[in-house]
C-alpha cells in the first residue's frame, strides 16, 4: 500500500526510542518539569474555561477544581512545616556564628539591605508607571464597575499614639499561640531572641537544644524532599484551575497596567542581577541557571514561605551560600523582604491616581514609599496579601481604596510575578551577605555544622 508506507515506516521500536529520549531529557530536571506542568496547564485551562466554549462553566470549574488537588496538596504539606523550619532554621543559622559581634554585624547588614532594596522597588515602580501612564485613556465603564464592586477591606494604619503599643505586641506573650496562628514575625522574632541567648550560652549549655532543632530541621527538609515530587503535577494543576476561571480576555482590559507592572519587575530583577555580578562575582545566567525550578515554583504558587525550604536549599547547594546565612537570612527575607509587592505597590497606586484624575505630588510620592516599606515588614507571605496592604496604602493618599476592584481580575497573574522576585531578592541577599559577611570576618571562623 503505496499512500501508508510513512506510517510502515513508523516501527513501535521507534517509538520506544522516541519515549525513551524524552525520558532521559526530562530525567533529572525538575524545572523542566515544572515549565511542561505550567503550558500544559495553560492549555487545559483555557479548552475548560468559558472562552474556549467546550464544555459548561461550572462543569469546568468543577474540572479545574480537581485538577488543583495535586497543587492544594503540595502547598499545604509544605506550609505544614513552615513554621517550625523558619524556627529552627533561624535559631540555627545565629548559633553558628562564632560571637555577638558578628552576629550584630549580620544582622544590622541584612536589615538594612532588605529596607533599602524595598524602598528603591517602590520608587522605581512610581516612576515607570509615571513615565508609561498606564491609567490615562482607561474607559469610564472600568472605574464605574469597579466603584461597586467588593473591593477588599484595607488595614488600618497604627496612630502614633498607639506605636508604642504596637511595638511591644511584636514580641510574642505567647509564642506557641503565634505559631499556631502563622504570626511569621513574631515567630521571627522569638527565634532570633532564642538564637541570640544560644549565642551567648556556652557550647555545653547550648548544645542540646542545637541538636533537637538539628533534627527537627532535618525532618522538615525530608518533607520537603517528598511535597517536591508532587511539584510539577501541583504547577499543572494550579494553572489550570487559574485559566480556567480568569481566561484571557481579563488580561486585556488592563493590558498597559500589567504590561507596566511585568516591565519593572523585570527591571528589579536586572538590578539583583546587576549587584550579584558586581559585588559577588555571580554571573547573571548562572544564577537564574540555579535558580530556576525555584523561581517558577515561587511563580506557580505564589507564596515565598511555600517555597522557603527549597529557598535555603538553592542558596545553600546551587548558590554556595553557608548554610549559617542561608538559614538566617532566607526566613527572614520571606517575613520581611517584599520588594516585588512594594514596586507594585507603586505602580498600581499611581495607576488608580491616574484613573481618578488625582495629583499625589512629590508629598504623596514620600508617603507612598514609607507606607509601602512599613507595610512589607511583616506582612504574611501568602498569595493576595498584596492587594490588601494595597488598599491601606491608597486610603493614606487619598485615592479611593474602591479602586482596587479594577485590579483584582489580573492581580493573581501579577501576584505570582511578584512572588517570583520577591524570592529572587531573597536568594540575591543571602549570597551578598555571605560575600560581605565572610570578607569582613575572616578571621572569625564559623563554629562546624
Amino acid at each position: 500500500m503505496q499512500p501508508f508506507r510513512y506510517l510502515d515506516a513508523i516501527h513501535p521500536r521507534s517509538l520506544k526510542h522516541l519515549a525513551d529520549q524524552l525520558s532521559a531529557l526530562v530525567a533529572g530536571r525538575l524545572w523542566l518539569k515544572v515549565l511542561i506542568g505550567l503550558f500544559l496547564g495553560l492549555t487545559i485551562g483555557f479548552l475548560l474555561g468559558p472562552e474556549a466554549g467546550l464544555i459548561d462553566p461550572a462543569t469546568g470549574a468543577l474540572i479545574g477544581n480537581w485538577l488543583a488537588l495535586p497543587g492544594m496538596l503540595f502547598l499545604a504539606s509544605v506550609q505544614m512545616i513552615v513554621i517550625p523550619l523558619v524556627f529552627a532554621s533561624i535559631i540555627l543559622g545565629l548559633a553558628s556564628t562564632e560571637n555577638i559581634e558578628q552576629l550584630r554585624r549580620l544582622g544590622t547588614v541584612v536589615v538594612l539591605f532588605f529596607v533599602v532594596t524595598t524602598a528603591f522597588a517602590v520608587t522605581l515602580g512610581l516612576w515607570i508607571a509615571g513615565l508609561l501612564k498606564p491609567g490615562l485613556g482607561l474607559s469610564s465603564e472600568l472605574v464605574l464597575e469597579a466603584s461597586s464592586a467588593e473591593a477588599p477591606t484595607p488595614l488600618t494604619p497604627p496612630d502614633l499614639a498607639d506605636l508604642p503599643q504596637t511595638v511591644i505586641q511584636l514580641l510574642p506573650g505567647n509564642p506557641l499561640g503565634s505559631m499556631v496562628e502563622g504570626e511569621m514575625l513574631q515567630v521571627v522574632i522569638f527565634a532570633v531572641i532564642v538564637g541570640v541567648a544560644l549565642v551567648a550560652l556556652t557550647p555545653t549549655q547550648s548544645k542540646p537544644l542545637l541538636d533537637l532543632l538539628t533534627s527537627l530541621q532535618q525532618v522538615c527538609m525530608t518533607v520537603v524532599r517528598w511535597a517536591m515530587r508532587l511539584a510539577p503535577l501541583a504547577v499543572f494543576g494550579l494553572m489550570a484551575r487559574l485559566t480556567s476561571q480568569i481566561g484571557f480576555e481579563a488580561l486585556l482590559g488592563m493590558a498597559m497596567y500589567v504590561l507596566t507592572v511585568l516591565i519593572g519587575l523585570a527591571l528589579l530583577l536586572v538590578m539583583y542581577l546587576v549587584l550579584l555580578w558586581t559585588l559577588a562575582g555571580e554571573r547573571p545566567l548562572s544564577f537564574l541557571k540555579a535558580t530556576r525550578e525555584l523561581l517558577l515554583l515561587a511563580f506557580s504558587t505564589s507564596s515565598s514561605a511555600a517555597v522557603m525550604p527549597l529557598s535555603i536549599k538553592t542558596a545553600e547547594e546551587k548558590l554556595g551560600v553557608r548554610p549559617s546565612i542561608a538559614q538566617f537570612v532566607i526566613p527572614l527575607g520571606a517575613t520581611i523582604n517584599m520588594n516585588g509587592t512594594a514596586l507594585y505597590q507603586g505602580v498600581a497606586t499611581v495607576f488608580l491616581a491616574q484613573v481618578y484624575g488625582i495629583e499625589i505630588g512629590a508629598g504623596g510620592m514620600a508617603l507612598i514609599v514609607a507606607m509601602a516599606v512599613g507595610a512589607s515588614i511583616g506582612s504574611p507571605a501568602t498569595p493576595g496579601v498584596g492587594i490588601v496592604i494595597l488598599a491601606m496604602v491608597l486610603s493614606t493618599v487619598g485615592i479611593p481604596p474602591e479602586g482596587v476592584a479594577l485590579l483584582m481580575g489580573v492581580d493573581r497573574i501579577l501576584d505570582m510575578s511578584r512572588t517570583a522576585i520577591n524570592v529572587a531578592g531573597d536568594l540575591t541577599a543571602s549570597k551578598l551577605m555571605d560575600r560581605w559577611i565572610e570578607t569582613s570576618d575572616a578571621t572569625a571562623p564559623v563554629q562546624p555544622e
